[in-house]
């Protein structure tokens, strides 16, 4: 693909910070919008993205960090703490489940911080356009070569050949590889389409909150099927198919399970 799409002097305009830059605005759009169906007040949903947005992005790097020190030497993904402070490690898109949860860790601070928005129906109207920014996201990484899959013969198979993708991701180059990132990308569109469409059936606030957990948990889980890179881990607990994002699937699933039998049976009238 095109992990730079031009450079202005010596400065490269990387098309996964442009994409991320898309995703945002695309995802705030549709919050705002979300929003303003519960009545909430579009002002401090912008400055509540914001947030989530720059929590997201270093809790991505904090997660490759971690996964890549507790990594043991000599095995592939594994980071010094030196590697810690490159321009490589800077210059990659993290892992995308530690985004996440330092995003919703920042979600209830704020709200804890008094932004005038009630913890339910902000919830359900911010996932909608943060499974929209993560498809998006998705895309970046397609184009910068990070996150890839395994080797495959499938006829959509994707071959990377820029140096510029080995040199900053360790993406195999001139080896057919399943495009595991468009797969993402699908399973977060329909993640969106599945939250949007559930919106107008919801019986209690906060089941759209819950309910994108789930689903986003279970598209991980089986998207990791077909993750190659090695930033992802694997091996926890002794098992080699238990990936970080396995484990964070499983977690985001328990979450939501857990919000939504407390939700339910903690009803406020809808709006």
């Amino acid at each position: 693909m095109h992990p730079v799409l031009f450079e202005i002097g010596s400065f490269p305009l990387g098309t996964y910070g442009l994409l991320l830059a898309i995703a945002f605005f695309a995802g705030t759009a549709l919050a705002k919008r979300q929003a303003k169906l519960d009545g909430l007040n579009p002002a401090a949903i912008t400055d509540m993205a914001i947030a989530v947005l720059i929590a997201a992005i270093v809790g991505s790097k904090l997660l490759m960090i971690v996964v890549g020190l507790f990594t043991p030497a000599g095995q592939e993904g594994a980071m010094t703490f030196r590697e810690v402070f490159t321009m490589s490690t800077l210059r990659a898109g993290g892992a995308i489940h530690g985004g996440i949860i330092a995003a919703t860790a920042t979600f209830f601070w704020k709200l804890r911080k008094g932004q005038g928005l009630p913890l339910r129906l902000t919830g359900d109207a911010l996932v909608p356009g943060v499974a929209l920014g993560q498809a998006i996201g998705r895309l970046g990484c397609f184009s910068a070569g990070c996150c890839y899959g395994t080797e495959t013969h499938v006829a959509w198979a994707a071959t990377f050949t820029d140096p510029i993708a080995h040199a900053f991701s360790g993406t195999p180059l001139d080896v057919p590889l399943h495009p595991v990132q468009l797969y993402n990308s699908l399973a977060n569109l329909t993640v969106m389409a599945i939250l949007l469409l559930a919106r107008g059936k919801r019986r209690f606030q906060g089941q759209i909150f819950s309910l994108y957990f789930l689903v986003e948990g279970l598209g991980r889980i089986v998207t990791e099927t077909w993750r190659g890179d090695v930033d992802r881990g694997t091996g926890w607990l002794g098992w080699a198919w238990l990936s970080t994002g396995r484990l964070t699937g499983v977690a985001f699933m328990m979450l939501g399970l857990g919000l939504w039998l407390f939700w339910s049976r903690r009803k406020e009238a809808t709006r």
